[in-house]
């Protein structure tokens, strides 16, 4: 028995002698030495001990973006996803590391469950990096992430290699409301006149009202994923505009809208090519009061109330498929529908049928540049509504307006740094009048766009659009005597948006649109500022 006892005894002071041997020297090492022994142990898999050497490199005066990266990929390989972004988020201040450092936090919030942050940091990879492979990975990541199917795995950068079954089926909901101001809320003419259209030319003055509105934007969309990379989803969406003054609630509207229909996506690893079809049929119903800008009051026509005249129900089918390359995409939209607006008796009705159809393709000219052409058709063929003669006059009997546009867009957008992109657009569109040519015009447009993300939660934008209109035969006020119809107009929009959790973010919009022309009856200025917050899941 005191044989067994010494035997173990000496067992134990053994161990304590093996144990302390090491403790003395690792409390020799540099802080450098750590940090080695902890890439060691990282490539052997022992994740938890390569996280102790990391803290004792930090703790021995070692603070370097690579440190942070490092011990941002264990954490993910050890499962923490948590004190692993922010880690990488430590990493990515270093230019050097950055590209590298998105890309992991985008698979770290993959692996967490929060695919909104995964696509971002991916389509930051994919739209800024320098590094090609980088963004090969993010495509296939982003491509995954909508297939739900296996995640992609770099080689050289420390990823979870796992795959995920697609979901039966998804929800996504959207809901935005806001705040905001209107110095005109009915588009009322800024200056007074004279109404040559009326054989009496009264002299009009009109009334520019101003008031506080709420926005309210909700979205649904539930998808069923029957088939490997097709799925057939329902979805509904609802806009309108509501203003709290009860003077001002004739400027008040709404539009929903239902749809059915599939979605198509596939992504060809190897060929580097993403193929994407959506198809579907919308109802929509829109409800507005048709009022007379220069006072906001519900129109009338001889004594008949036509305050219901823009009210309409539109339905049809609708069709849009994308081919993209690493370099060159191209696709087409198609669109049917058939607007039903409400019958009023004293004036014409609008109803009419609608076709689109428009081809585009893109061409990424560098890493950082594109080039985008876009040719469109679109026509407008009124059943009840009839044409206007060359003299101006909408003459009973006529022939059904028909409205026939073609129009060319060339559009470009240049990477400035790896946070901002600026975007320009140059758009010929002719309208030609089937009757006999009355309203035909030419409208060039002009218009530019800026994006900047300083940070990671917020984005700024800035976009704004100039069109000139030029009308061969339409006179002002329909009147020969006031000359040939004239008409500019100029949107600008500025939007901030600051993501304060993973679902929820808060935004800020200004907008100016101002429309000048010698038809005063639609010359106005208007300016529009709201503050809301989005919630998304």
């Amino acid at each position: 028995m005191q044989h067994r006892i010494i035997t173990a005894a000496l067992a134990v002071s053994l161990t304590a002698i093996a144990l302390l041997a090491p403790v003395r020297s690792v409390h020799a090492m540099t802080a450098e030495q750590y940090f080695a022994d902890g890439n060691r142990l990282f490539r052997d898999d022992l994740y938890w001990a390569a996280l102790l050497r990391y803290r004792q490199a930090g703790e021995a005066g070692l603070d370097s973006a690579l440190l942070h990266y490092n011990t941002g990929v264990t954490h993910f390989r050890a499962k923490q996803h948590i004190r692993a972004r922010a880690s990488l988020l430590k990493a990515v201040d270093d230019p050097s590391l950055r590209d590298a450092g998105w890309y992991n936090l985008g698979l770290n919030a993959w692996a967490l469950g929060d695919i909104d942050e995964a696509r971002r940091w991916f389509r930051q990879v994919r739209d800024r990096s320098q590094d090609p492979k980088l963004r090969k990975l993010a495509v296939v990541a982003l491509s995954r992430i909508r297939l739900a199917a296996e995640q992609p795995a770099d080689r050289e950068a420390p990823v979870e290699e796992r795959r995920k079954k697609r979901p039966f089926a998804d929800l996504e909901l959207r809901a935005r409301v806001g705040y905001g101001s209107d110095d005109n809320v009915f588009r009322s003419p800024d200056q007074t006149y004279t109404d040559r259209a009326d054989s009496r030319a009264p002299r009009v003055v009109p009334v520019v009202q101003s008031g506080a509105f709420v926005p309210v934007r909700l979205s649904a969309k539930y998808r069923i994923n029957t088939l490997p990379f097709e799925g057939f989803y329902g979805a509904y969406r609802f806009a309108g505009r509501y203003y709290l003054d009860e003077r001002l609630e004739n400027a008040n509207e709404y539009l929903q809208e239902l749809s059915f229909g599939s979605e198509y996506e596939r992504y060809d690893e190897e060929k580097n090519r993403e193929r994407r079809v959506y198809s579907a049929f919308t109802v929509a119903q829109h409800d507005e009061v048709y009022f007379d800008p220069d006072d906001g009051l519900a129109r009338n026509v001889g004594g008949i109330d036509v305050d219901d005249r823009m009210n309409y129900l539109r339905y049809g089918p609708q069709l849009s498929a994308r081919q993209s390359g690493e370099r060159f995409s191209f696709g087409i939209n198609v669109k049917g529908q058939l607007w039903n607006y409400e019958d009023v008796e004293a004036v014409p009705e609008y109803d009419h049928e609608y076709f689109l159809a428009r081809l585009y393709a893109q061409y990424k000219l560098t890493d950082t540049s594109l080039l985008r052409v876009t040719t469109e058709f679109y026509s407008r063929r009124y059943g009840d509504r009839p044409s206007f003669d060359l003299d101006g006059r909408q003459r009973a009997g006529n022939p059904g307006v028909r409205h026939d546009y073609v129009s060319l867009e060339l559009r470009a957008r240049q990477k400035i740094t790896d946070s901002m992109w600026l975007g320009f657009d140059v758009e010929r569109t002719e309208r030609t009048d089937r009757h006999v040519g009355y309203n035909d015009y030419t409208r060039d447009s002009f218009g530019f766009e800026i994006h900047w993300g300083p940070a990671y939660r917020f984005d700024l934008e800035l976009s704004g659009v100039y069109r000139v209109y030029d009308f061969p035969n339409a006179f002002a006020f329909h009147n020969p005597l006031a000359g040939n119809k004239t008409q500019e107009s100029l949107d600008t929009r500025l939007r901030a948006s600051y993501r304060l959790t993973r679902r929820l973010s808060l935004l800020a919009e200004a907008r100016l649109r101002e429309t000048v022309s010698n038809d005063i009856r639609i010359q106005y200025e208007r300016t529009q500022y709201v503050l809301g917050v989005l919630w998304q899941h």
